[in-house]
C-alpha cells in the first residue's frame, strides 16, 4: 500500500529547501511567477535545471506559451515576496510589489534574489499531479546574500558558526 498524503507531507517537511520563485512572460498573459520550493539541477553539460509546478497553477500556462522562465532564489529577507508569489495576490500586483527586470529570454529576473537562472524549455512531462519542466540555462545571475530557507512549515536561515 502507499503511503497516505498526509504522511509524504509530514515526510517532507523535513527535507530543508531554499525557497525560489519561478517566473515567467509572455505575449498574451504577460508576467506571472509563483513561489516553488521543487527546484534541482539535473545536468552540467549541458547547465539544465527543473521545476515542478502544479498542473493548476496558471505560471505554468506562461510557461507553456513562452517555452522559458526563470527560477529566483530569494534572499533571507524575502519572505514577504515568497507568501506574496505563493498566492492571494494578482499577478500583477506580485511584481508591481518585488523588483525585477526582464533576462535574457524575457523572463522575469528577481533583482533582489541571491541567484536568477534564466532558462528556455527542454521538455516537460507530467507526473501525478505536477509537471517538471527541464530548463536550459541561458544565463546565469549571482549576487551577494543569505537564502531563505523553508523546513517543517516555516522560513529558516542559516545559523553563524
Amino acid at each position: 500500500m502507499a503511503v497516505s498524503a498526509d504522511d509524504f507531507k509530514q515526510a517532507l517537511q523535513l527535507w530543508a529547501s531554499g525557497v525560489t520563485v519561478v517566473t515567467t512572460y509572455s505575449e498574451k498573459l504577460g508576467v506571472q511567477g509563483m513561489t516553488v520550493t521543487a527546484f534541482s539541477s539535473v545536468s552540467i553539460d549541458p547547465p539544465q535545471i527543473l521545476v515542478c509546478i502544479n498542473d493548476s497553477a496558471d505560471t505554468g500556462v506562461g510557461i507553456e506559451e513562452s517555452r522559458c522562465f526563470a527560477v529566483n532564489v530569494l534572499n533571507a529577507d524575502q519572505q514577504d515576496v515568497s507568501n506574496q508569489f505563493a498566492g492571494g495576490s494578482s499577478q500583477q500586483q506580485r511584481f508591481d510589489n518585488t523588483p525585477w527586470q526582464p533576462g535574457t529570454t524575457g523572463a522575469p529576473l528577481l533583482t533582489e534574489s541571491i541567484m536568477s537562472l534564466d532558462c528556455t524549455v527542454v521538455e516537460k512531462f507530467r507526473a501525478g499531479t505536477h509537471w517538471i519542466i527541464i530548463g536550459a540555462i541561458q544565463d546565469a545571475v549571482c549576487r551577494s546574500g543569505e537564502p531563505l530557507l523553508y523546513y517543517r512549515g516555516a522560513y529558516r536561515q542559516l545559523a553563524d558558526n
